[in-house]
Parts: C-alpha cells; structure tokens; sequence
C-alpha cells in the first residue's frame, strides 16, 4: 500500500521500521520538527526523523496541518492510508478524509479504556492487571473512532518505559497484521459510556505521597518512571523513586523502619529498588545506601 506515516517518539519508531519491511510504500513521513535539545540547545530531529531519514524516506515536518497548503501537500501524496502512532498534533477533518482508507492509529491501551495523552502511565498507576494496543480508525474525536483490532499483555511489575518498548512492538505487529486484511475487517464501535480518559502527567502528580498505602505508591513509582519519575525528599535533596516493591511493615507514613530503606505507608511500607539522586545516575538500593546511608526512623517528606 501506498502509506503517510505520522508519529514522532521513539514508541512510533518501531511502526515505521515494521512498514517498510513489510514492503509497503512509505511515500512521506510526517513527524513533529526539530526541537532544541542538550545543553547546547541545539535542534535535535524526533526519533522517526531520524529512522526515516537513515530508510531514505521523505520527511515532512509541518507545525501545523491547518494551513491550506500544508492540507494540500498532504492530499497530493495521494496515500491509500495514513498511519498515525504518537504523532502529536491534531490532524483536522479533511486530513483524516484524504487518503483512500483514511487514517489508522496505534493507541496504546484497550480501548475505550485511557484515551488520550498518557494512556501506558495511566495503566500502570491505576494498577491494571493488563493493557494493550487497539488499531483505531480515526475521527474527530479524541480516540473515539472504531476499533480494527486489540492485542493484550499483562502490565505484572512493568514500568511505563518497560510496556512502551513493548507496545510499540505490538502495536507496529499489529499495524501491520491489519493492513494485510483490512478490507476485510469489520470495524467495532466503542463505548462510550466505558470509556476512561488519560490527561497528560501533571509534574504536581510526581511528589511521592506517604500516606497513600504502598500497593497504590508502587504502582504510582512504576507508572512515572523513568519519566517524569515519582520523587521524595531526603534532607532537603530531591530523590528519584524508579522502581519499588512493597514490604510488610507499619509506622508513621514516610518513616524509614530499617537501615535496608524500607519506608512506612498510611497502609503497609515499600522498599527502594532503584533510585536516582539530582544530577546522578539511576542505581540500585544497595549502591545508593552505600553512597549515602539513610538512619533508622528518619523521616521522609
């Protein structure tokens, strides 16, 4: 098929790579342009940038879809579909109408289950037992279109970094499993009355909360890490919970019980996995306590 691929993020990088071995015509790449990066600031090509650029596919990164040239460039490329992963910006009516079959989404989560921004951190800091990808036709609306097809995994003790690598794959399997029987597939409608929503991560939602029980902290660690990543304070010093496990144990919420970190919860306590002090590199507990031993009955705020 002749394909406009449109995502931006590393999630997205997979999809792209899966197209074109599969032998589909990536006529053009749509991604989000350059942005500054590093400490030099310099302007940095998005990750499907990048790939696409080392396939030697063209590469288009408009600002904006609303102008009438940038609708009428995407309408000239004449695509049998658009496949859209994480591109990030809203693609108006008349662009979701132009290819032949329309525009076809990788959304990671079960659909109607978390749509938008943050559909994988969501998953894991509400604690579900499984999530996916669904293979969405899109419209106007925020992930509300017709469902192509849903692949499940067990979210277990995943991060949100650990299930995007995995989703990505996923889904880019899924994609192109999809295109293969599309005329075919009868799409599902969602609905709408389960449906979830997923909001961007707000940073105020990273500050680590003791008096919350540990399961619900665990599952709140393992959904912000490794970005924008769940923190504490220590002695003023701002600390990076990555990864978590819970303990049994009791004690004023945030209260260190033992020499080992493990921390008391308004429920239960947690232990440390993997942490990251400001500036430094993530480390196992055992390498942060030997850097920085952390007393009995110290506080944590």
């Amino acid at each position: 098929m002749r394909i406009i691929f449109m995502g931006t993020p590393d999630f997205a990088v997979p999809a792209l790579a899966a197209l074109h071995e599969a032998g589909h015509e990536v006529a053009c790449v749509y991604t989000q342009p350059p942005r500054p990066a590093g400490r030099g600031k310099k302007l940095r090509p998005s990750p499907v940038q990048q790939k696409a650029e080392a396939l030697g596919l063209m590469v288009h990164h408009p600002k904006s879809l609303k102008s009438d040239e940038a609708r009428a460039e995407f309408a000239a490329i004449g695509a049998d579909v658009a496949v859209v992963a994480a591109y990030g910006l809203i693609l108006p009516q008349v662009v979701l109408d132009a290819p032949t079959h329309g525009c076809l989404n990788i959304h990671a989560s079960l659909l109607p289950r978390w749509r938008g921004a943050a559909p994988i951190h969501r998953a894991v800091m509400a604690g579900d037992e499984q999530t996916g990808v669904t293979i969405m036709q899109m419209e106007a609306g925020l992930d509300t279109g017709p469902m192509l097809s849903k692949v499940t995994t067990p979210v277990l003790d995943k991060t949100t970094g650990e299930l995007t690598e995995e989703l990505a794959e996923l889904g880019a399997n899924a994609m192109i499993e999809v295109l293969a029987d599309l005329p075919n597939i009868t799409p599902q409608a969602q609905d709408d009355d389960s449906a979830i929503y997923a909001p961007k991560i707000d940073k105020a939602e990273a500050r680590i909360d003791w008096s919350r029980p540990a399961a619900d902290l665990v599952n709140h660690v393992h959904g912000l890490a490794p970005f924008p990543g769940a923190w504490f304070e220590l002695n003023s010093e701002r600390v990076k919970l990555l990864r978590a496990e819970a303990y049994e144990g009791s004690g004023t919420a945030g209260e260190v019980l033992d020499d080992n970190l493990a921390i008391a919860c308004g429920k239960g306590a947690l232990r440390p996995v993997r942490l990251q002090r400001a500036g430094k590199p993530a480390m196992d507990r055992d390498d942060f306590l030997r850097g920085r031993a952390v007393a009995k009955g110290s506080i944590l705020t």
